[in-house]
């Protein structure tokens, strides 16, 4: 009888010894790749490939960027989630992330069960602008407008955060607007020309265009001004509630990985995203970033899927 209790904490001391041999020897055998779920140039291709050289060099291992885009990250997501949980094969993912479960009838991942969060990467608010010829220079005479007039707004697609933030916004004024899907690239250009007379965008694509007064910017979505725009409002200035709409970045692992390995991961990206060059570059944007440790991600992230699973419901958003 003792033989056999003694057995399994024999296994158990084992085992523990393979994980930390195998935390110790990585990344000495092989290239790391991080695999983006989105089009190059697009902002989540952007963070990994400013992260992916500062990662390498303090790793002293090559790191490759290799984006799988489709249904929203979810051809990445399920290629990733039968990765080996061996620190050699990331996936950086956007919001889209937390959204997709509730958005497909099957997105063929489990957020909270195939991942290990390593950590939240940067973030941008959603920002509603509109065309210089629209007479709304705040949320509120927008929303009135709405209620006389037939207005559009073009978004970066159905299902995503641009759109569902307008939703949010639509159901709790009790407005129609018509929802007009684009490319993410596009989206902002629809107000431009005048296709639409709203956009819904994350900030990236849309802070040139404001400050270059080819659109005229209402409102953000998050709980605070961004930096990058500090005269505009948030939503929640404006007479409406609850409103903390990011769309978000964020570094994901197989599940099963080792915990010594999450941590070095989320130190080194940590490390990455703190340098002043990358900081510089995603302040340009109108990205913002708070270091984070992968406990902390895995709360937040748990908070953004019920957010988005009722935003998701309220708008009857399908994608497939």
């Amino acid at each position: 009888m003792r033989f056999l209790t003694f057995l399994p904490a024999v296994c158990v001391a084992c085992t523990c010894i393979v994980s930390n041999v195998s935390a110790q020897d990585w990344p000495k055998q092989k290239p790391i790749h991080i695999v983006v779920g989105f089009a190059p140039a697009s902002t989540t291709d952007l963070v990994a490939r400013l992260v992916a050289p500062k990662l390498s060099e303090a790793l002293g291992q090559a790191v490759l960027v290799d984006n799988r885009p489709g249904a929203g990250g979810n051809v990445a997501a399920q290629q990733v989630k039968r990765a080996a949980p061996d620190g050699y094969t990331l996936f950086v993912t956007s919001v889209a992330y937390a959204v997709n479960p509730s958005l497909y009838t099957n997105a063929g991942y489990d957020p909270l069960q195939d991942f290990v969060p390593v950590i939240l990467g940067p973030s941008t608010p959603n920002i509603i602008t509109v065309n210089p010829a629209v007479p709304a220079k705040n949320l509120q005479e927008l929303l009135a407008l709405a209620r006389r007039e037939q207005l559009s707004y073009a978004s970066s697609g159905i299902g995503t955060t641009t759109h569902l933030s307008m939703e949010r916004i639509k159901h709790q004024a009790k407005v129609e607007i018509t929802h007009v899907p684009y490319q993410p690239a596009q989206a902002v250009g629809a107000a431009v020309a005048g296709h639409t007379q709203i956009s819904s965008t994350s900030m990236p694509p849309a802070v040139s265009q404001v400050r270059g007064g080819r659109v005229r910017a209402i409102a953000v979505t998050s709980a605070q001004r961004s930096p990058a725009l500090p005269e505009v409002p948030t939503v929640n200035e404006q007479g409406l509630s609850g409103f903390d709409d990011l769309t978000w970045t964020a570094f994901f692992a197989p599940a099963g990985m080792s915990q010594d390995l999450v941590n070095r991961l989320n130190s080194e990206i940590n490390r990455a995203l703190a340098a002043p060059e990358v900081r510089e570059r995603l302040a340009q944007l109108g990205l913002e970033w708070t270091s984070n440790t992968s406990g902390e991600f895995a709360a937040f992230l748990r908070s953004e899927i019920d957010k988005w699973a009722r935003a998701v419901k309220e708008s009857g958003a399908r994608a497939d």
